[in-house]
């Protein structure tokens, strides 16, 4: 299996692309397109356009790839679960994201694939690019949540899709007892079974955590004078950030303890108090925090988007790699068809398979 194991600069950024394909050609690294230019580029790319995309691959499968009983629905013991949104704006990255994940799995045929959707028109896309997937499409309707959006710092982060992992536990089959949830703008470069096997223990999710960041950041100067909001921390321990974006969820317990309500209660009150600014995570935050079963950092190589500085580009975390994530305003596919990439975005070229963009 091809992983990462230490990256340092751009040199090293350049000696990882040989490791993950080898066929990749060297890159200049170039500035960054600015991401004032990300918008008008995702409002007219055409990617629900059958014609725009290639066929995906049949991998190999091991012959130590065996399923439980004959069963190939959704409730197989054998499956590994792997939920994604799909919209027409990010589906170029969950396209790359599923291709990556099939790449690396020594057993792509034991995957289970839940799409989450807000367009059923996207299906039949899907299946065209994936036509040996297991699969399944849920619609999520955007009423569901959008009384409960408030406005966030990106416009992205309203998305009422955005909000669909919170609702993971109604839409997937009772069967599914465990999830794993992803964001659209990643690549796996490893075998996703490793994630899934990871142990949460007494936890209902697991993610890798940040304990260096500012944590007081993520909510208003209000919620922490207020003693109603502040107490929410006050009995918990080693509050540490982490990202939603990738997320092991037993969605056995999610259910017991209702934690989307849990969630929807919170959005209700940041409606009349105000209490953060960044979409959908200071209600995990809130609830889960100081209560996350720790996952390596490797499954969540995040940032690599940049931040709010337009144009700024980002190096890995030191320490190996398992999954990059490109979470921030700059998206890879933009950037490399922009001709102004970040050196890591070539990183993420060999799992496109958008027909048009070099």
């Amino acid at each position: 299996m091809l992983w990462i194991t230490k990256f340092s600069g751009f040199f090293s950024a350049a000696l990882t692309m040989i490791l993950l394909s080898p066929s990749l050609k060297s890159f200049s690294p170039a500035a960054a397109i600015r991401s004032s230019h990300l918008d008008a580029y995702f409002r007219h790319l055409p990617s629900s356009d059958h014609s725009s995309y290639k066929e995906s691959p049949k991998f190999k499968n091991s012959e130590e790839c065996r399923f439980s009983g004959e069963d190939s629905g959704v409730c197989n013991p054998s499956f590994v679960h792997v939920a994604l949104t799909l919209d027409t704006i990010y589906l170029r990255g969950s396209i790359a994201a599923v291709n990556s994940i099939l790449q690396h799995s020594v057993c792509p045929e034991n995957i289970f694939f839940h799409f989450l959707v807000s367009d059923t028109n996207l299906e039949s896309l899907i299946r065209s690019i994936f036509p040996r997937l297991n699969l399944k499409i849920y619609y999520f309707a955007p009423e569901t949540v959008q009384s409960l959006i408030s406005s966030s710092v990106r416009q992205a982060l309203e998305q009422p899709l955005n909000y669909a992992r919170n609702y993971l536990a109604d839409l997937l089959e009772p069967c599914v007892n465990r999830v794993i949830y992803l964001d659209s703008d990643l690549v796996v470069v490893d075998d996703i079974i490793k994630l899934w096997k990871t142990g949460l223990g007494p936890r209902t999710i697991g993610a890798p955590e940040y304990c260096h960041a500012n944590f007081t950041s993520y909510f208003t100067g209000k919620f922490w004078s207020d003693e109603r909001f502040s107490s929410t921390f006050k009995e918990r321990d080693n509050l540490c950030y982490f990202n939603t974006g990738v997320m092991v969820i037993d969605l056995k317990k999610w259910r017991r303890f209702e934690y989307t309500k849990r969630i929807e209660k919170w959005m209700e009150i940041q409606k009349i108090e105000r209490i953060y600014e960044l979409g959908s995570l200071p209600p995990y935050l809130l609830i889960f925090a100081g209560h996350v079963a720790p996952i390596s950092h490797r499954w969540n190589q995040h940032g690599l988007g940049g931040d709010k500085v337009r144009g700024s580009c980002r190096d890995l975390h030191d320490g190996p790699v398992s999954l990059l994530h490109w979470s921030g305003s700059g998206k890879p596919w933009s950037r490399l068809d922009s001709k102004h990439p970040c050196p890591l975005d070539t990183l993420w070229e060999p799992y496109d398979l958008f027909k048009h963009s070099h």
